[in-house]
């Protein structure tokens, strides 16, 4: 594992974002964002009706002479970010229909492993001013692990399900784009033509990165990544060549405020938390040998045993085992089906397993 201390942690490199990733510890952060150029071949002014200018993509860094130019820069900096991502990392990138297709393929083709596509609908998209196609009113996203075998991947369900009232979060993410006071600006005109939302960054970082984490951005900009990582309590580096973005960038995030350390922690997914056996509960003397459960009706009784084990009538075994039996059943959850008496109160078991994981904790 590599020390975080060899990491230029929440710092902005200036340079080819290739050059740095190579320069980085392999195997050394624990989630990429990417929000590369689109190549978007752009060709003459785009007006509005009152034959006002758009302010369109037309900065240099986003053109290349040929698709094949545009295919190889993509090859190599999705190699670069694969030697630095660790094994158990994710990477994201996101596009529009002018590249992602062609990011999607030479992903493929380096062996990463799609986890999703996200389509960001955007909530206010620019009108589609010459009214000659559909009004693009969305991009797309890439999640994905390093290789078909990658194990540990981070992904907070839970807290996204509940972000979301509790149902299920879908892979169609409805946000507005980047406008207003969040906009930034220098001398009166954006700071960048492709800045992202927060709440993008938020709702990625939030899914798949944990407080503590190492998120990289190859193409930082003006630090939207860094900004989110910052308040959520995540470490950033970052990859930029303009010196405008990386100055507009650093007075960003020296403006973020950060969330304090106990303001941090979302909902944990079951499977995150530590396991306890039901015999710790007894060891401990939260609940002793002899001591009569019974399930929530009162159907059913077993007694405990100094092992940890439950007996009734000829059933014996774990609190899972002779739950299921009891029931005529294949399966049993022990922990929510086994009760005992509180004054005269039924409490679930449960609560003690709660009780036991914030001690480990």
């Amino acid at each position: 594992m590599t020390d975080k201390n060899k990491l230029p942690l929440n710092q902005i490199l200036q340079g080819d974002c290739i050059e740095l990733m190579n320069s980085l510890p392999e195997k050394s952060v624990d989630m990429i964002f990417a929000d590369p150029p689109y190549n978007m071949q752009l060709s003459g002014d785009l007006r509005r009706p009152d034959d006002s200018k758009v302010d369109a993509v037309d900065d240099h860094w986003d053109q290349f002479e040929s698709f094949q130019v545009y295919d190889k820069f993509t090859r190599d900096w999705l190699k670069a970010a694969k030697r630095v991502l660790k094994d158990s990392g994710t990477l994201w990138v996101i596009g529009s229909y002018h590249n992602i297709f062609r990011v999607g393929a030479t992903l493929q083709d380096l062996g990463y492993w799609m986890l999703n596509d996200i389509i960001w609908r955007k909530s206010n998209p620019m009108p589609n001013f010459r009214g000659t196609r559909f009004t693009n009113a969305h991009e797309t996203l890439i999640w994905c692990a390093k290789d078909k075998d990658s194990k540990g991947m981070t992904f907070n369900y839970d807290a996204m399900k509940v972000m979301n009232d509790d149902i299920q979060m879908r892979s169609d993410w409805v946000l507005p784009i980047c406008s207003g006071g969040e906009r930034l600006k220098v001398d009166g005109e954006k700071a960048h033509t492709t800045q992202k939302p927060e709440s993008l960054l938020y709702r990625v970082l939030t899914a798949a990165s944990n407080k503590g984490d190492v998120i990289l951005d190859p193409f930082f900009g003006t630090g939207t990544t860094g900004a989110v990582a910052k308040r959520l309590g995540r470490n950033y580096i970052g990859c930029e060549r303009e010196t405008k973005y990386i100055n507009v960038a650093k007075e960003r995030i020296r403006k973020t405020q950060a969330l304090g350390p106990e303001d941090l922690e979302v909902t944990r997914s079951k499977r995150q938390e530590p396991r306890v056996p039901f015999g710790s509960v007894v060891e401990r003397g939260m609940l002793s040998a002899g001591q009569v459960l019974f399930d929530s009706r009162k159907r059913y009784q077993a007694r405990v045993r100094p092992d940890g084990s439950l007996v009734a009538s000829d059933v014996t075994g774990s609190i899972h085992k002779v739950g299921a039996q009891l029931q005529g059943s294949s399966t049993c959850n022990g922990w929510t089906f086994w009760h005992f008496d509180v004054e005269g109160k039924s409490v679930s078991i449960d609560v003690l397993r709660q009780q036991v994981r914030a001690e480990m904790n």
